[in-house]
């Protein structure tokens, strides 16, 4: 593998630039060095489909085993798409010996440099106990960039057509859970049927329902997971036969939850997957807004074992989510009420408000785009 550096990036390795022999560019990458937040940011860029990796928080230590480093961080990016071990692991076996010379043209420069300058946007994705960024590169490597004139690729999906013809086989494979999620509303049906790879996160999971549902992500979140469905002895003891589903795990989104005294365990979403509670129990809830009080149940339908995608679908789905902050059910009843009566004093306010908390209706087509 190359790694074509820019002069600062040389400086800071404090390498000389090794002369070398041109490589098929799936196995070259372009590395430069930014400051991001006081921190040495590294960000490498595959020359041949533009897939971005990106390393914060490197201090002089890294840089003394920065090959072994940028090896980990690709494999752990290519983890974050979930691809399969094994083609990842051919992938890196082919790329072991690594030499570092430096950059190829002003144009491989330039692109670089925009893959750099995207990182900027992103500033609530940097994991700071970690040098590994795999959020950060899918994010960046999901924006369209141009490829001359007139074309323009998305190069998460080029790195996806380079692994599958290099590996010479599919290059997702895994478990995936069918769920139905509905919002808990008294007069409305709201429901989406979503098939997710259970090697997701549950932060990933979150991001997944905000899109299937038209959330805006404004406000805090937690997950509850649940036992199966159990009688309590004392209801059992007078002969009712009611059965209750009993939280195991609440999964928070922010270590400010743990200040708040609660009855059952605990623990952040951001490292757990799905696969830890999925299939082993098939009932969860979702909560969203503490304020507004938006309840989803989630219910486990059936598992697929070889799913072949790295990306949620929405199979199906019914009804229009309430506005952020609208006032929770009670005030969602009375946001529809005045949509429905165009003499209403509040109408052209409330139609313009609506519009601007992206109320809308339901679209399959368009959340399956959003989500791929």
């Amino acid at each position: 593998m190359l790694i074509r550096c820019t002069k600062k990036m040389l400086v800071e390795l404090k390498v000389e630039a090794e002369s070398v022999a041109e490589v098929d560019p799936f196995f070259s990458w372009h590395a430069n060095i930014i400051i991001v937040n006081r921190r040495k940011v590294v960000v490498l860029m595959n020359d041949h489909n533009r897939y971005a990796v990106v390393l914060y928080g490197l201090k002089a230590k890294e840089f003394t085993r920065f090959n072994e480093i940028a090896l980990q961080g690709i494999r752990e990016a290519f983890q974050g798409e979930g691809i399969k071990d094994e083609v990842i692991k051919q992938y890196l076996l082919h790329s072991k010996e690594v030499s570092i010379t430096k950059t190829k043209d002003r144009t491989s420069v330039a692109r670089m440099n925009k893959a750099c300058e995207n990182v900027y946007f992103y500033d609530e994705l940097w994991d700071s106990d970690s040098i590994f960024q795999p959020e950060m590169g899918i994010r960046i490597s999901r924006i369209l960039v141009g490829d001359g004139k007139n074309s323009y690729l998305l190069p998460h999906e080029e790195l996806y057509k380079d692994l599958k013809l290099f590996a010479g086989q599919p290059i997702f494979e895994t478990k995936a859970a069918v769920l139905k999620v509905t919002l808990r509303l008294e007069n409305h049906q709201v429901w989406r049927r979503l098939v997710v790879p259970i090697n997701k996160t549950f932060n990933e999971l979150h991001r997944i329902l905000q899109t299937a549902f038209g959330w805006q992500d404004y406000h805090l979140h937690d997950f509850t997971i649940y036992d199966k469905a159990v009688t309590p002895k004392e209801l059992v003891a007078v002969g009712l036969n009611n059965e209750v589903q009993k939280p195991i795990i609440n999964l928070v989104c922010d270590q400010e939850a743990f200040s708040y005294p609660g009855k059952v365990d605990r623990k952040l979403e951001k490292d757990v997957k799905l696969s830890e509670y999925i299939p082993a129990y098939d009932k969860l809830t979702y909560s969203y807004d503490f304020g507004d009080d938006w309840q989803h149940d989630i219910e486990l339908e059936s598992i697929i074992e070889n799913y072949d995608a790295n990306h949620s679908v929405c199979l199906e789905g019914e009804g229009s989510t309430p506005p952020e902050d609208v006032g929770g059910e009670h005030g969602y009843e009375q946001f529809l009420k005045v949509l429905t009566n165009p003499d209403h004093p509040e109408y052209e306010h409330m139609v313009t408000w609506g519009r601007m908390q992206q109320y809308r209706d339901f679209s399959i087509t368009s959340v399956n785009l959003q989500l791929k």
